[in-house]
């Protein structure tokens, strides 16, 4: 028996800087939606828990780019957001937001106690400054040369091109994005909440207590213990946000990863006033549904959060998904390649469960997976279609055309009967252990399983030859079938709702409830069924033609919008272009970097001698292609190491309009030294 009387889900708040695509709806919200209708139709006690997570800087910077106040965005999106999931189904019990007065006073008190039992450590640090405007700079406000790959247009806190991690001061030539100057250094405070001190608890509660969590997550959290934990600021310098609620605070707000969990505590607080319950007594179980970019914010910060404070209970698991890629390519909203859950809707009108199917058949459960229209329309046509439409619609037209739509009585059953009814029962302890377990993808087909059996008992026993010679067991094949038609209509709830009211509806029949799943009379003879209709139509190839399309002309536009040429650099004297020693070389070797995407260890013959560079260029060119091939490569650059190789130069390389580099070199053949000039 469990000890746990009530559940407690909460699903990561997806940021309210624009809309939700199909990776939220796979990572996150179709698996939460899942587990909360399974526990509602067991009769559990349970709550689901949202809301849209309104503050930090990505917000004031597209603000900003809008011309709009930063209330304006999350106003905007929030709405957006909470319309999409309330059309695909996804049941919270509560959608709420960051930017509630709830919110503000519940993160206020929980900051105020932290700070007023000293668990806060205070720092002073220096920090990017724009006098210019008057306000320090959030790293995602700084860009410069990276002092790995030398992109030009590094944010300051990663470098999108070689995905190195970053410090704002790591940057070369940093400059404001506000106003275009280059930043001064001063000093500013902020209070630290020291993860170092709840390494212990962590790595006994995480590693020794939860070793039952997914592995990707189990992983995760080991791998950032192992680094060391360290004291990570909860407040920083900006103007939107939550007032850190102390004195000496003024211009500073609470960090958005410290007031976002704090989300679910408040949102509790608005859905009821027994709150606590939930959230302060260990006969709650709760579960965070999030993606993998918040595994160390769920696992590990947020339980220290609790811990210093006291009062709250821990999650009891956390089953993150990995991240869900688009036609062979990650997700991107900045370069709209994306597929939006508004925009689905229009061309798919009505087909919210095509989507919920497929995005759950396909789940990045424990690595990353893809989704591309070719297989959707596969499952749609091939699965949704053939099998399950197919098997429900053949049962209900045929007791409507041979017994005018009501549930003929059963005679004796065969072995082959009985048989297919065990099979259906047998469905549910595996579907039942699976959804338990946070395994949705299988549990889907032990679902889909029911209308597979379902299938194969209508083509074995082929009632439409049959009612030719023995009516009677006509009446007993459809009365077989139709209890399998309600078994599935039980069993894909928590999968596809809406297909299973449709199915509801159809059957004229009430929800059954989970605990008869596996009855085999839910439909009563005599019922009267109502008129059937289809469940699923076949997607044709002209419409997944049209979403490729779509997607391909939104990466050309987004491409040929945001290329721009670099801006002319500051002037330089002709001494100084005369200190670059550029030179005619010859590729004479080339290797992969073991444990590295983008980097080619070069052998490199330049006339003068022959030496080692490592250039980040994997990506664009196989080490095949290389060798042979003539580049210019400035010689007299000084040395540095590239995973613990020394790399002696820089290969002269070109970006086009796509982003892809191309070498640099002369119209013909030149000897090998021969100087550029």
């Amino acid at each position: 028996m469990s000890k746990f009387k009530r559940h407690l889900v909460t699903s990561a708040l997806p940021y309210a800087n624009g809309p939700v695509h199909i990776g939220h709806l796979a990572g996150v919200y179709i698996p939460s939606d899942i587990y909360v209708r399974y526990l509602r139709l067991k009769g559990e006690e349970v709550i689901s828990i949202c809301g849209s997570d309104e503050h930090g800087v990505p917000i004031t910077i597209k603000a900003r780019q809008e011309g709009v106040t930063p209330q304006d965005i999350v106003d905007k999106y929030h709405g957006i957001i909470k319309k999409a999931f309330s059309d695909f189904g996804i049941s919270f019990d509560i959608y709420s937001r960051t930017t509630s007065a709830m919110h503000k006073e519940t993160a206020s008190d929980f900051f105020r106690k932290l700070h007023d039992d000293g668990k806060f450590i205070e720092q002073t640090s220096e920090q990017y400054y724009d006098s210019e405007v008057g306000q320090f700079l959030a790293d995602r406000y700084i860009t410069g040369e990276c002092p790995h790959c030398h992109n030009l247009k590094a944010y300051g806190d990663q470098c999108e091109n070689c995905g190195t991690t970053l410090s704002a001061t790591d940057l070369i030539d940093p400059k404001s994005t506000i106003s275009g100057s280059k930043p001064i250094v001063k000093e500013t405070k902020h209070w630290f909440l020291p993860l170092d001190k709840y390494e212990p608890f962590l790595r006994e509660w995480i590693l020794e207590g939860h070793k039952e969590w997914k592995s990707n997550v189990y992983g995760q959290c080991k791998s950032w213990m192992d680094l060391g934990l360290q004291p990570r600021a909860v407040s920083r310098d900006l103007n939107w946000g939550i007032p850190v609620p102390v004195e000496g605070a003024e211009g500073k707000v609470l960090y958005v990863w410290f007031d976002a969990p704090i989300g679910y505590i408040s949102a509790t607080k608005e859905l009821t006033p027994e709150w606590e319950k939930y959230w302060k007594d260990e006969e709650t179980k709760m579960v965070h549904f999030i993606g993998k970019d918040n595994i160390v914010f769920h696992c590990i910060v947020f339980p220290s959060m609790l811990k210093a404070h006291g009062d709250y209970i821990l999650p009891e698991n956390v089953p993150a998904n990995e991240f869900l890629n688009l036609e062979g390519d990650k997700i991107s909203t900045s370069r709209n390649w994306a597929v939006w859950l508004h925009e689905y809707l229009i061309d798919f009108e009505d087909k919210q469960d095509v989507l919920r199917y497929v995005l759950c058949a396909n789940a990045p459960e424990s690595k990353d997976n893809d989704f591309t229209w070719k297989d959707f329309q596969a499952r749609n046509n091939n699965e949704l279609v053939a099998i399950l439409g197919n098997f429900v619609n053949r049962v209900l037209v045929l007791t409507g055309k041979y017994f005018d739509g009501k549930v003929p009585a059963s005679g004796e059953l065969t072995d082959f009967d009985k048989q297919m009814l065990e099979d259906v029962a047998k469905c549910k302890k595996p579907l039942e252990s699976n959804i338990e377990n946070y395994k949705f993808r299988e549990a889907l087909k032990d679902a889909m399983n029911i209308a597979r059996i379902g299938n194969k008992y209508l083509a074995d026993t082929e009632p439409w030859k049959v009612i030719k010679s023995d009516e009677e067991r006509v009446k007993t094949i459809l009365n077989v079938a139709l209890q399998i038609t309600a078994n599935v209509s039980i069993a894909i709830e928590p999968f596809m709702p809406f297909t299973s009211a449709k199915m509801l509806g159809m059957m004229n029949s009430e929800p059954f409830g989970w605990e008869r799943l596996g009855d085999t009379n839910l439909l009563l003879e005599g019922h009267q069924l109502a008129a059937p209709s289809l469940l699923f139509d076949k997607i044709e190839d002209s419409a997944i033609e049209f979403q490729v399309q779509k997607l391909e002309s939104a990466k050309k536009e987004n491409l040929a919008r945001e290329y721009v040429s670099e801006p002319e650099k500051a002037s330089i004297s002709f001494e100084d272009f005369g200190k670059m020693d550029i030179r005619v070389s010859r590729v004479v070797a080339a290797e992969k970097v073991a444990k590295t995407k983008k980097l080619l260890k070069l052998t490199v013959d330049t006339g003068v001698d022959t030496r080692t560079i490592v250039s980040g260029i994997a990506e664009h060119y196989s080490a095949e292609e290389m060798v042979g091939r003539q580049v210019l490569v400035l010689i007299n650059l000084a040395p540095r190491e590239l995973k613990g190789i020394t790399s002696q130069g820089m290969i002269l390389m070109a970006e086009d309009a796509t982003g892809k580099l191309v070498t640099v070199t002369t119209d013909s053949d030149v000897k090998e030294g021969s100087t550029v000039k």
